[in-house]
């Protein structure tokens, strides 16, 4: 398995379990062109560390400038810290690793 196999038969966003464990979970998530609802914020209970593995991404943290990410980049966002996607790629499509986990 690698994280370019990926099966586009459906629609809409593609998230696959990796590994999950006590208080962790690992996903590849697979974007292409889906943001979130103007009127929603992800307020998680878990911290997340996001990479950018193929493509672009745009996200903005409540209270702060939009953060584009590229190829190679990655964030970390704290637990409850409100924040939106606003931009993912269609051509590359947009190759996440998510990793999701308590402190």
């Amino acid at each position: 398995m690698n994280f370019f196999n990926i099966d586009f038969s459906g629609e809409g966003e593609i998230t696959d379990i990796l590994a999950k464990g006590k208080g962790v979970r690992i996903e590849r998530i697979v974007s292409t062109g889906q943001v979130t609802d103007a009127d929603f914020w992800y307020d998680q209970t878990e911290n997340e560390f996001v990479a950018v593995l193929q493509g672009e991404a745009k996200i903005i943290i409540e209270g702060k400038p939009e953060i584009h990410l590229h190829t190679g980049d990655y964030l970390f966002i704290p637990a409850h810290c409100r924040h939106k996607v606003s931009y993912t790629s269609k051509n590359p499509v947009c190759i996440w690793l998510a990793v999701f986990y308590l402190v």
